[in-house]
């Protein structure tokens, strides 16, 4: 099972898109406070549109009370200051991936007690980081690689409708 964890998220969209990428992997969403909207926000349930049913979520208190409900589990950080790739890292099935804000990013001090689990997506000099939901997506994917996408579907099928028929048949 994959776990995202969003220590104190502040933008309801990206939650609510982090929120569809879960529901489309099968993966839990914790999403630990403060958080920086509502839950009952617009932007937050319109990001996520119709999936939110699919979505498991958990509220933690704050970041010890998901360590303590999970003392065994592993856990990757993300950070723009780790030392190795997210590429780089053999996943376990069972995982929780950690990120922070997306003002300040997860909290040094706690980045300097679990730096060898610390993770970055390459970036050239100078980007300071790229969108958290985007950041969620890439780093999740490739522990569901890694995987062989176990548990999700791996091939589209024509449905034979087409919602304006023949529009495209004028660019082949």
């Amino acid at each position: 099972m994959l776990h995202i964890i969003l220590v104190e998220p502040e933008i309801p969209q990206n939650t609510g898109n982090i929120a569809r990428t879960c529901a489309a992997t099968g993966s839990e969403l914790h999403l630990v406070e403060p958080l920086g909207y509502s839950l009952e926000d617009k932007y937050l349930k319109r990001a996520g549109l119709d999936y939110w049913p699919l979505v498991k979520i958990h509220i933690h208190k704050d970041f010890s009370q998901v360590l303590s409900a999970y003392p065994e589990a592993a856990f990757f950080y993300a950070s723009t200051k780790a030392p190795r790739s997210y590429a780089e890292v053999s996943y376990p099935q069972d995982v929780f991936l950690v990120f922070g804000k997306e003002s300040r990013g997860l909290p040094e001090n706690l980045l300097t007690r679990v730096y060898d689990r610390c993770i970055r997506i390459p970036m050239i000099e100078g980007a300071r980081s790229l969108n958290l939901s985007n950041s969620v997506a890439i780093v999740a994917y490739e522990a569901l690689r890694q995987h062989g996408f176990a548990h999700l579907e791996q091939a589209g099928h024509l449905t034979g409708r087409d919602e304006a028929p023949g529009a495209w048949m004028d660019y082949l």
